[in-house]
């Protein structure tokens, strides 16, 4: 008797006894012909997806053998939910997905299409030769692309003659296989991640990776969307793949027709997640204002996630109640009504370029993972309630009843399937895995410096030379460096623009960034000169924000997304952790999200106050692997440095975050009223090569004879240590300034030259103690073994308060003077 535990061996006994028990069907149907009299799939094309269910399941089963003794790593399967092949059959092979961790029937089919697969419906019967039917005529707006299938791999053994086993497996299915099978034991040969993580997705099925982050990918599904919507309706001189004809930079992958919608996976308890409501929320607010985004939603629903139950009719309401997205609806068990609901969902978005959700109803079967004992929480008759609605077994039930295949057929085409895909399994036993930590972290943030710097010279040359003409009418025919001194905020618009000019596909968005020109002024003019396609403002949700970057990266742009205040980051930081600065490391540079996001941020506004405004925390961007943080202080460093981000992002697929400090932005004097010592000339073109500063590269100020102390500082500590070090002068102590101008990574070649040079460090660090930079400068030190005195200003361990409060936990010149005299007195 089985049990009511769906181990894999019972899951498979289950399988078997059903199909065993089968009627053979009286007569046999012509394959050609739709499988049931209320669906246009025929019965070729469902004998082809009950093939991408079985190894869908038999990936399944062998990720459980192989964690059995040790060697698979990987165990949440996709048993349950293998109706999502017949979403992928409604798709076309150069739609982008981002799918969901149970997706392997579908990522059998995509393989398969991208091989040359259109499904034909050949028949498999043994009551004499039926002829074949031609492919899919390739509609526009329906499935399909309507070329012709490749040969078979003659490889691939086949079953007995004059059976549904009769036919060779679909050219992709075991090239898929192999790709999971890669992904569960770490292999390094794995196409995409290379054994960093078990991932659906590969550059030439489209199918763009996403991590078991729940539902952080909808945001970037949305941003694709509308980039793909943009680029198909903009007219530009370079090429549509987001290479501009200037030759403004390296651009990411992207392969994707004028016409392509993007598809995007997700589970019922997805639904709750904030990036999920973001996601939904985003698409239905840029339809309501007639912005189009061709996006479909696909929600599998198990109705649990993990053990956590949705509670009956609630995803459904909540699904249909998303203002602006379209709802369609289907049982994902019933591979036929999948099948229609999917062509009908894609279709209806293809035409409308609108968004819109497909909502499967699935089930869930052996658990959520290999460690899941689903006995805990759910009943033995709610396990085979979801049994008996076996995606694989209805498929089987469906063929045999149409007359396509007799069950003992079926199971011997199951089984020859199984046998393909064990053998792929101990194949990949043997393959090599990551061994150094220099592989593992090689794609992670390519940095190619030589490259960034002739991106600049080339730059330069183009605004000089043959873009000088369009460079004067965008600038009113007075350019930035005949305006006289400008101050931090007026060279970073500077330098938008400039950016703006050379990169067709950059676009500037964010909160108020469009008419208002940013809540200090620092995008003010942009949208006039560029236009609302390129700088246009966005609705108050930083997820999103950063989901539009992040899928504008990928679809060919070059977004420079901005965030408000620094603050306001944190409620969507995994946007950069999880997403954007994984992109590279799971695909190996296949895939790319280049971005500079734009953060006003850190504190000391004078009259303007609050933790929210005066945020100095940016420790959880320094701890995110790969990602650039710049923090110009001043003007003549800003432009230069966004210039060096926008080059990094196009030549290397740098996720880059500008940290603007507000408080410097409209700063024009340094040490007296007047002075106008923190104003700077911007640079003609014709400088720009000479004055580039490369990523990881600090700027030293000597004062005095600069050989008694050196202050390591940034941002806001700059101008005050250098007012600091002017005090310090007076008493006849010489200071070496270094502005660190990059957090991540550290300058630290620069940092160990010039505390050596002194002896004495003194770090002034405006973030907190605990957590801040300064930690990790010194720690920079200690690893390389300096011996000298060394120690710290940082601010106070807590929120920025309002008011003159702030004054008590900020770092102030006089601690910093203080601080340089106790050092010199050890």
């Amino acid at each position: 008797m089985l049990s009511d535990v769906t181990t894999p061996q019972d899951l498979d006994d289950r399988f078997r006894e059903t199909l065993a028990a089968l009627a053979t069907p009286s007569q046999r149907r012509d394959p050609a012909r739709p499988v049931t009299d209320d669906t246009t799939l025929t019965g070729a094309r469902a004998l082809d997806l009950f093939d991408a269910q079985a190894v869908s399941r038999q990936l399944d089963l062998a990720g459980r053998w192989l964690r059995s003794f040790g060697e698979g790593y990987y165990t949440i399967g996709s048993a349950g939910h293998e109706g999502n092949a017949a979403v992928a059959a409604a798709l076309r092979a150069t739609d982008p997905a981002l799918l969901h961790y149970r997706s392997g029937a579908f990522y059998c089919v995509r393989a398969a299409q991208a091989a040359g697969w259109t499904p034909t419906d050949r028949p498999a019967a043994a009551d004499g030769p039926v002829e074949a039917a031609p492919g899919d005529p390739g509609d526009p707006d329906g499935p399909g692309d309507g070329s012709a299938p490749d040969a078979a791999d003659p490889q691939e053994p086949t079953g007995g003659a004059g059976s549904a086993v009769d036919r060779p497996l679909r050219p992709g299915y075991a090239e898929a296989a192999r790709d999971v099978l890669r992904g569960m034991v770490a292999s390094s040969s794995e196409p995409l991640a290379g054994g960093r993580h078990k991932v659906f997705g590969r550059a030439d099925l489209a199918v763009v990776p996403t991590t078991s982050t729940i539902a952080s990918h909808l945001p970037r599904a949305v941003g694709m969307g509308l980039a793909v919507e943009r680029l198909r309706r903009l007219e530009t001189s370079g090429r549509r793949d987001g290479v501009p004809a200037s030759g403004g930079g390296g651009a990411t992958h992207t392969s994707w027709p004028p016409d392509a919608i993007v598809v995007c996976s997700f589970g019922d308890a997805s639904v709750n997640h904030a990036s999920a409501t973001a996601a939904f929320n985003t698409a239905g607010w840029y339809d309501h204002t007639g912005l189009r985004i061709p996006v479909l939603f696909v929600c599998e629903d198990n109705g649990l996630g993990i053990s956590v139950r949705s509670p009956k009719g609630w995803v459904e309401t909540t699904l249909r109640s998303k203002p602006g997205v379209r709802y369609f609806s289907a049982d994902g068990g019933d591979l036929p009504q999948a099948y229609e609901a999917a062509a009908e969902a894609a279709a209806w978005v293809r035409r409308h370029r609108r968004p819109a959700v497909l909502h499967l109803s699935t089930v869930r079967l052996m658990g959520h993972a290999g460690a899941d004992a689903e006995t805990a929480y759910r009943s033995p008759g709610e396990i085979a309630a979801d049994l008996a609605r076996d995606p694989l077994t209805a498929t089987a039930r469906l063929l045999v009843g149409a007359g396509l295949a007799t069950g003992e057929e079926l199971l011997a085409r199951y089984d020859e399937i199984g046998w393909q895909v064990r053998r792929i399994a101990e194949e990949v036993l043997d393959e090599p895995k990551l061994t150094a930590p220099a592989d593992v972290v090689a794609p992670l943030a390519p940095r190619r410096p030589a490259r960034v710097s002739r991106a600049v010279a080339d730059a330069a040359a183009r605004a000089g030379g043959p873009g000088a003409g369009a460079r004067a009418e965008a600038f009113g025919g007075k350019p930035p460096e005949l305006t006289g001194p400008l101050t931090l905020a007026q060279s970073i618009n500077a330098a938008l623009a400039d950016g703006m000019l050379d990169h067709p596909q950059m676009a500037v968005f964010g909160e108020d960034v469009g008419a208002k020109g940013g809540v200090y002024g620092v995008t003010k003019g942009l949208r006039d000169r560029f236009g609302v396609a390129r700088v246009f403002d966005t609705l108050l949700d930083e997820t999103s924000i950063l989901g539009l970057g992040l899928g504008a990266g990928l679809a060919g742009m070059l977004p420079v997304p901005e965030i408000q205040y620094l603050a306001y980051l944190h409620n969507a930081e995994d946007q950069l952790r999880g997403e954007a600065a994984t992109m590279q490391f799971f695909s190996q540079g296949a895939f790319r999200n280049p971005m500079v996001v734009r953060v006003a941020g850190l504190a000391y506004q004078e009259g303007f106050g609050g933790h929210f405004h005066n945020d100095n925390s940016v420790a959880v961007l320094r701890d995110v692997p790969g990602l650039v943080i710049a923090v110009p202080a001043r003007p003549d460093d800003a432009a230069p440095m966004l210039r060096t981000c926008l080059a990094s992002a196009a030549v290397d697929g740098s996720v880059c975050v500008f940290l603007e400090p507000i408080a410097l932005y409209h700063t024009r004097d340094l040490y007296v009223d007047g002075d106008g010592e923190w104003l700077s000339h911007y640079a003609e073109p014709g400088a720009w090569t000479g004055g580039h500063v490369p990523i990881g590269r600090a700027r030293v100020y000597g004062v005095g004879s600069a050989e008694d102390v050196t202050i390591i500082t940034f941002g806001n500590g700059v101008p005050m240590s250098l007012r600091a070090a002017a005090t310090l002068a007076d008493e006849g102590v010489g200071t070496r300034v270094v502005d660190l101008r990059w957090l991540s990574p550290l300058p630290v070649a620069d940092i160990i030259r010039e505390a050596a040079a002194t002896g004495r460090v003194l770090v002034v660090d405006e973030t907190r103690r605990s957590g801040g930079v300064g930690e990790g400068v010194i720690a920079a030190l200690v690893d390389a073994g300096y011996v000298g005195a060394a120690r710290r200003v940082a601010g106070v361990d807590s929120f920025v308060p309002l008011g003159p409060a702030a004054r008590q936990v900020l770092v102030s010149e006089e601690a910093i003077t203080q601080g340089a005299r106790t050092l010199l007195a050890r």
